[in-house]
C-alpha cells in the first residue's frame, strides 16, 4: 500500500462542507469518487480538518491509502481531469506510512476576508463577507492580539449536539499569531494556531466585529475567554469569507 498526500485547493461555495454526507455534494465525497474512478478502489480520503459549508481552502492537506502504482505526477493530472473546476489537486506525493493529514498536523493558518466598500462586486461576493458599516479597525487590531497564547476556547466553539455525544475533549488551543491587516478595500484577519474548534475562527471574527462597533472593548476578550460560555462571545460570521490557508507538520 502507498500513502499518498494531496494538496487540495477548493471553492467551497457549492459544497455542504468537507465531510461526506448522504444525498449531499461534499468535497470529501467528490474527491473519493474521483479517486475511485482512477484506481477502482473504494477510499475515504482524510483531510487535516473538516471545513464547513461555504468555507474555502487554498491548501488543504489530504491523505489516503492506495494499491495503485500510477506515478504521482500522472495521478494529479488524472484527478484534475475528473474533478470539477472548483476543486484542484495542486500536488500529489508519496508520504511516510505513518503520516496522517489530521493527526500529524502541528499548526494551521486561516484567513477571513471582509470587504469594506459600499458596493461589493458580484464576482467577489462568494469569496468575502461584505460589511460596509463603520468599524474602529484600530480597536479590532488591538483586540486580536489578546487572543494569542494558550487558552480554553469554549466561548468560541459552536454548540453542536451531535459532537457533544462524543467523549469530552479539551477545548484548549494555542494561538501563535492573530492579526488584522488592511489590503485595499479588504480588512483581513489571519490567525495561526495549534488547532481550531468548530466555528472557532468565524466566532472570533464575530466577536472582534463587536469590538469594532464599540459594543465590546478590546479588554473584554480576556473576560470572554475566561467565561467558557458560547453566549459570552459574538455571533458566527458567514462562511464565504473564510479560507484554510495552509497546514504545517
Amino acid at each position: 500500500m502507498r500513502n499518498l498526500k494531496l494538496i487540495l485547493s477548493y471553492d467551497g461555495s457549492d459544497f455542504v462542507g468537507w465531510q461526506v454526507q448522504p444525498d449531499a455534494v461534499t468535497v470529501q465525497g467528490t474527491l473519493a469518487s474521483a479517486i475511485g474512478r482512477i484506481t477502482g478502489e473504494k477510499v475515504l480520503p482524510q483531510a487535516s480538518g473538516r471545513t464547513d459549508a461555504g468555507v474555502h481552502a487554498l491548501a488543504q492537506v489530504v491523505t489516503f491509502a492506495t494499491e495503485s502504482t500510477i506515478p504521482t505526477a500522472n495521478f494529479g493530472k488524472a484527478l484534475n481531469d475528473i474533478l470539477p473546476a472548483s476543486v484542484r489537486a495542486l500536488d500529489v506525493e508519496e508520504a511516510a506510512p505513518d503520516f496522517h493529514a489530521r493527526k500529524s498536523a502541528r499548526a494551521k493558518t486561516y484567513r477571513y476576508r471582509i470587504y469594506r466598500r459600499d458596493i461589493c462586486p458580484p464576482f467577489l461576493a462568494r469569496y468575502v463577507w461584505h460589511y460596509p458599516y463603520p468599524l474602529d479597525e484600530g480597536a479590532m487590531i488591538d483586540a486580536a492580539e489578546r487572543v494569542r497564547g494558550e487558552h480554553d476556547f469554549t466561548s468560541f466553539a459552536a454548540v453542536d449536539p451531535e459532537r457533544e455525544k462524543d467523549p469530552p475533549l479539551s477545548n484548549v488551543r494555542t494561538i501563535f499569531s492573530s492579526a488584522w491587516d488592511r489590503e485595499g478595500d479588504e480588512f483581513i484577519y489571519t490567525v495561526k494556531g495549534s488547532g481550531f474548534l468548530h466555528h472557532m475562527v468565524r466566532n472570533l471574527v464575530g466577536t472582534l466585529i463587536l469590538v469594532g462597533k464599540a459594543t465590546l472593548r478590546a479588554e473584554d476578550i480576556t473576560r470572554i475567554l475566561e467565561a467558557h460560555n458560547r453566549s459570552a462571545a459574538g455571533a458566527t460570521v458567514p462562511a464565504s469569507g473564510l479560507y484554510l490557508v495552509n497546514v504545517e507538520y
